[in-house]
């Protein structure tokens, strides 16, 4: 069977990494492309790496046609999927890729993100998307919210050691380094490439980073109390990957070993050999994930190291992961590709 899907927001970095996967599935076809500023114009003229693929032109949402589609990848700005996705047909189901339905408190999202949700009800019937963690909910889902890079980066890392007690709660540390495309498409002074290359810096430090509202929200859940993480970020000059350094206090061999458990059937989940860590150069524009842990010298403490593309497993890689389970279609289909080296 053939399902018919649209991409809302083609034109961003997560819109094309959805197209280029999608290219690759023979299962989904895609039915339609939406665009703001590029409307009107063909895919290959704004991501010529797309060229060669046969696809229909990038139109605005209001002129999308949405018969006969099945699924609707919705990879808009955050607080514009809202009205967006309650504006479509009912029998359509849909994969966010912005922050709008992440956060299952109303009142959470609006400490988080600065303003009122505009469609509380479907809130409601939102599924977190983190596909290895929620996949029996996703199965029947008819919207999906994909997680925050950032957010699925920890998770992957932290999920479950707290959710079989092999560290303590309450002296996480996360240590985050982006690439830029993180940021998204738009312009940006402190993007353009004098400013950004040759230097690294924290940003959102102290608490102020919107994915701690995931981290609050998921970790909190598992363990049964709150838990409340430290969280710095920071951007560094590449245009992909996320790797995240993260202390814990705990056993290293029994982190380890949680880790080695918890993905042990897990397709896109590697965990290296202990005291072997990874690097985002080895999942580069792939959908894969890989941990690695180290003993520390300080007794009782331990070191994740986590990477991913933050582009494919932490963006459109998740969300073409989440549809095919939501459509039935094997769960890894399309996203088999080897990542990309050197």
């Amino acid at each position: 069977m053939t399902y018919r899907a649209a991409v809302l927001g083609a034109s961003g970095y997560t819109g094309a990494e959805l197209v280029r996967l999608i290219a690759t599935h023979p299962e989904i076809e895609i039915a339609g492309l939406s665009a703001d500023r590029k409307a009107g114009m063909a895919m290959g003229q704004v991501f010529p790496h797309l060229r060669h693929l046969d696809l229909p032109d990038l139109v605005k949402i209001e002129d999308l046609s949405f018969e006969g589609v099945d699924l609707v990848f919705c990879a808009l700005p955050h607080a514009t999927s809202q009205a967006v996705i309650a504006e479509l047909p009912d029998d359509v189901r849909v994969v966010d890729l912005s922050a709008d339905f992440r956060l299952r408190d109303p009142e959470a999202y609006e400490r988080w993100y600065g303003k009122p949700h505009s469609a509380p009800e479907l809130q409601k019937e939102a599924v977190y998307g983190l596909t290895e963690f929620y996949r029996d909910e996703i199965k029947g889902a008819r919207l999906v919210a994909g997680t925050g890079c950032n957010a699925a980066t920890g998770q992957y890392a932290l999920v479950p050691l707290i959710r079989e007690a092999v560290i303590g709660l309450d002296d996480i540390i996360i240590d985050l380094k982006t690439g830029v495309s993180g940021a998204g498409r738009s312009l940006k002074e402190g993007l353009l490439h004098a400013e950004l290359s040759e230097g690294a810096h924290a940003y959102s430090a102290g608490g102020t980073h919107r994915h701690l509202g995931e981290f609050d929200q998921e970790f909190s859940r598992i363990a049964g109390r709150e838990v409340r993480v430290q969280f710095t970020p920071h951007l560094i000059p590449a245009n992909r990957g996320i790797l995240g350094t993260i202390y814990v206090s705990g056993d290293a061999a029994a982190v380890h070993g949680a880790l080695s458990a918890a993905y042990a059937g897990e397709e896109f989940v590697v965990v290296l050999p202990f005291g072997e860590l990874p690097s985002t150069r080895h999942v580069r524009g792939s959908n894969y994930c890989h941990l690695g842990v180290v003993d520390d010298r300080i007794p009782g403490r331990a070191t994740v190291v986590v990477a991913l593309d933050n582009l494919t497993k932490g963006s459109s890689g998740q969300a073409l992961q989440n549809a095919n389970v939501m459509l039935g279609c094997e769960e890894g289909t399309g996203l088999r590709l080897a990542p990309v080296f050197p």
